[in-house]
């Protein structure tokens, strides 16, 4: 017990310092927890030596995160994605594969060994690239998109080759595909399928009932675990029934509750998953080999992105295709799952998977390098050309300032200019001013989240500021730099959709109109009217849903970072919502009766 004390002290610390600091210079948590595993692995200060303990850990890792990638596969997401899914990840899939298949055949490797080495050196870091993505706040943008398709769709090929992978050996070790193991595949499948629809709904209810977190958390893990259990006891992979259970619970709206629940697992699990590859890269081979390593690294990378690149352009502009091809441009760690097999069974030399190993782990540690480099060299190279060299805008003293002179901003400004009241409109957007100055529209080209450009326009002593932004990123950073520099003006503001809105109320935005509610109401009016409803039935009926909808956004704003509370509170919303109509039915009902 004090042995093993001590190691989870020195396996446990060595990451709380090393992760942070990786983090705080801006390579990430991942190269954090590799370095950890390096140092206290066997090439490092052999801190520890449960290596086989550490290894169930880190596999418990895998099978979580593919569980809870599986939760977000649901089949609509699936297809809205299908061009950029099938499209950009499939394609990727098989040139990367075929192109390093034919690389490792050509130094001698055989056809199936080659085949699978390729196919594991196509792969991506899903939990890297996303985790670099999401803290560059990339994630929303065209490439991050494009990025995120392209490493679900190697997820989805992975988990599968997982299971075929070890029958294409001759290897006598292999466990096969049989007849009876597909059989018994299928019926779990059904099992698992029928179990999700008719007694997983039950049981989550029951035990949300309870109101016992950790209650829910062991279920979770049960199913995980459970479902692991079934796939290895048939000879197939225990993370290829943890992504299928996923699935099959990607539909239940406990969904985001069960993702929540087994989140912190993940995490920290992926971390022991990490360290354990850090532990197991070879640093006496880096040392007796370290041209031979930087040079497989370097060309393996430069490879992979110049193709990824290249089909990117396929379906994107340049800039986005580079971004892209720098966000999945370093080795996943399905390879070294890969790898793992190919040793088992003989597929490979051990020395060549362990050179492999280290040159995909250099990849992950060298793609957040790649990536600062990129925004020095932009902003070094391309700091002029970059930067938009923005309209002079003449300070006229206007009550009003519009910012975004899109459809909304647009007919704004018309009803402004029937009554001769003084505007100035801002748009970010040079192709819309082009083609509202055609119409001889008077709008500048500047950036209205810019205090310069907001101070040029007359911001300090302008009355009124309308928010016509489309962008919602775009037109937050605008509400939160006239709030804190100009609190004088009062902001209308037009909003996208519920989440803008309570953005802008959480700003203190107190005017502020969705886009599409107002005409959808009159739209819906001309609608009843036509279908031969009483036009004073009609407006009331609209007055009274406008007003309820409007209380409404006020009441879920309260609770809307509470997922439960806010579908909750939108149930009851609709149940009284109903209940008012149909009082106001009965109500006029009745008194036509009286009247009679």
């Amino acid at each position: 017990m004090n042995s093993f004390i001590t190691q989870a002290l020195l396996f446990i610390g060595s990451a709380i310092i090393l992760v942070p600091f990786f983090k705080w210079i801006g390579l990430g948590s991942i190269i954090g927890y590799l370095v950890a595993g390096i140092i206290v692995g066997p090439y490092g200060f052999e801190m520890v030596n449960d290596y086989e303990s550490l290894g169930h850990f880190a596999e418990m890792g895998v099978m979580i995160l593919l569980f809870i990638i599986g939760l977000e596969i649901q089949p609509k997401k699936l297809w809205n994605m299908r061009k950029n899914l099938f499209g950009m990840g499939g394609v990727q899939i098989i040139l990367c594969t075929l192109f390093f298949a034919m690389i490792a055949k050509y130094f001698g490797l055989s056809q199936t060994s080659s085949f699978v080495i390729g196919f594991a050196l196509s792969l991506s870091s899903t939990a890297f690239a996303l985790q670099i993505l999401g803290e560059r706040s990339q994630l929303g943008t065209q490439f991050g998109q494009a990025s995120f398709a392209i490493l679900l769709m190697q997820d989805l090929v992975a988990i599968p080759a997982l299971a075929i992978i070890p029958t294409l050996t001759a290897d006598d070790t292999a466990p096969g595909l049989t007849m009876k193991t597909l059989w018994l595949f299928a019926a779990i499948i059904i099992g698992l399928i029928l179990a999700s629809r008719f007694l997983m709904r039950p049981v989550f209810r029951f035990v949300s009932s309870t109101k016992s977190r950790e209650y829910f958390t062991a279920i979770t893990m049960v199913i995980v675990l459970g479902v692991a259990y079934l796939m290895l006891k048939i000879g197939l992979s225990a993370a290829l029934g943890t992504f299928i259970a996923g699935v099959l619970l990607a539909d239940s709206e406990y969904r985001h509750e069960l993702e929540a629940d087994i989140g912190p697992f993940k995490n920290l699990l992926m971390g022991v998953f990490f360290m354990g590859v850090g532990m197991n890269v070879n640093l006496d081979l880096v040392i007796a080999k370290p041209v031979l390593i930087l040079l497989l690294t370097v060309g393996y990378m430069i490879l992979k992105m110049v193709m990824v690149f290249f089909i990117g352009r396929a379906f994107m502009k340049r800039e986005n295709s580079k971004l892209m091809a720098l966000a999945v441009g370093q080795g996943g760690e399905f390879a070294f799952v890969i790898f793992g097999i190919a040793g088992t069974y003989h597929m490979a030399d051990p020395e060549i998977l362990s050179i492999l190993t280290v040159v995909i782990t250099l990849s992950m540690a060298i793609s957040p390098v790649l990536f600062l480099i990129n925004d020095k060299l932009d902003a070094f190279f391309c700091k002029e050309s970059n930067t938009p060299k923005y309209d002079v805008i003449a300070n006229e003293s206007p009550e009003v300032i519009i910012a975004g002179f899109g459809r909304f901003g647009q007919i704004m400004s018309r009803v402004l200019r029937t009554q001769k009241i003084p505007f100035t409109a801002i748009d970010r957007d040079p192709n819309q001013i082009d083609l509202v100055r055609r119409f001889g529209n008077k709008v500048y080209y500047g950036d209205a989240s810019r205090l310069d450009i907001l101070e040029a326009a007359g911001a300090a002593k302008a009355k009124f500021f309308v928010l016509a932004i489309d962008d919602v990123e775009d037109s937050l950073k605008a509400a939160a730099t006239i709030k804190e520099h100009f609190p004088h003006i009062k902001i209308y503001a037009r909003s996208r959709n519920r989440g803008h809105t309570f953005d802008l109320m959480d700003m203190g935005v107190k005017h502020i109109k969705r886009e599409v509610f107002d005409s959808s109401l009159n739209f819906s009016r001309d609608l009843l009217i036509d279908l031969g409803i009483d036009q004073v039935k009609v407006d009331s009926i609209i007055k009274r849903f406008a007003d309820h909808d409007e209380k409404m956004v006020i009441e879920q704003h309260k609770v809307r970072n509470d997922e439960k509370q806010f579908v909750s509170l939108y149930h009851q919303a609709q149940a009284q919502l109903a209940e008012v109509l149909s009082r106001d039915e009965q109500d006029s009902i009745g008194s036509e009766a009286s009247e009679k």
